[in-house]
């Protein structure tokens, strides 16, 4: 599946289901970005090269990039943390004002363009996701989750036992109901975490690893960390040593089991699941089961 609400946009897998932004209203190449908007973000003149980001059709506008939104609040919110967010060792992309003000302008947002791609550097990851996270442990919890109410909302309340949602059985409805009898009491704190790392994180060389936006969830950070582990077992070739390496990280056999619990609901109810990217969330399975 190639949607990015419900995938891991721009991982090596089209089948990755993730709480990706979709990429909404963007024209196709040939239409171009349009000028109204380039406008407003102060790049009417400069030339245009349209590129993929994160998975998302987008455009360089100069040292802009211009990309499509759906969700404006969540742009919004996340152009407003990113604004004065510093974490160490990593790049942010800053979020930029249109003209009059606005961080979305016709269901587009503008950051400084930032070079680089998503790589399999795994473990990489795993370090921004928690420096990332040592960055936005004083953030609040953002009143846009309490209205939210999609796959992702639901797969995640899930996966936690909050919620009871119904699953496609064949597509990892079996699945989630077998791993969810190892499910134990976990006690760790709540923050505003960014489980969508997998396939967003840019590399490039030796740089800093660089991060374009945040999608909010108010979970522990070694959840989100396990979420990464989980994505790139799963999907993305990922050594299977990836489970020891990140073991010191408090309650995280319980921790990859809610990360691999919230990726099989969600995979249970998209609507383009597909056998092969069952496989791997399967696959994943047998290997975090042994840690529990």
């Amino acid at each position: 599946m190639s949607t990015a609400t419900d995938r891991a946009s721009g991982s090596s897998s089209d089948a990755v289901p993730s709480p990706r932004a979709s990429a909404g209203p963007a024209p196709d190449s040939g239409a171009g970005l349009p000028h109204h908007v380039r406008t407003a973000f102060g790049v009417r003149e400069a030339d245009v090269q349209p590129v993929v980001v994160g998975g998302i059709p987008s455009w360089r506008c100069a040292d802009v990039l211009i990309r499509p939104v759906t969700d404006n609040a969540l742009a919004a919110w996340s152009a407003r943390v990113l604004d004065t967010l510093t974490v160490d060792g990593l790049r942010v992309a800053r979020p930029l004002r249109s003209s009059d003000g606005r961080w979305v302008v016709a269901g587009y947002s503008a950051c400084e363009y930032v070079s680089g791609t998503p790589q399999p550097r795994y473990d990489e990851l795993v370090a921004t996701s928690l420096r990332l996270h040592t960055a936005t442990a004083s953030v609040r919890r953002p009143r846009l989750l309490d209205d939210r109410d999609g796959l992702t909302a639901r797969a995640d309340a899930a996966a936690w036992g909050e919620r009871a949602i119904t699953m496609e059985p064949t597509a990892g409805g079996l699945l989630f109901d077998d791993l969810a009898r190892y499910r134990r009491q976990i006690r760790l704190p709540a923050q505003v975490v960014h489980p969508d790392l997998f396939g967003t994180v840019l590399f490039d060389g030796d740089a800093p690893p660089a991060i374009l936006d945040l999608v909010p969830f108010w979970r522990p950070v070694e959840w989100a960390a396990a979420v990464i582990v989980v994505d790139a077992l799963a999907w993305g070739g990922g050594d299977p040593a990836l489970l020891g390496t990140w073991a010191h990280l408090d309650g995280w056999p319980q921790a990859l089991l809610r990360a691999l619990l919230f990726r099989v609901a969600l995979h249970a109810q998209h609507p383009a699941s597909t056998a092969e990217s069952l496989r791997g969330l399967d696959y994943a399975a047998d290997l975090i089961v042994q840690r529990l």
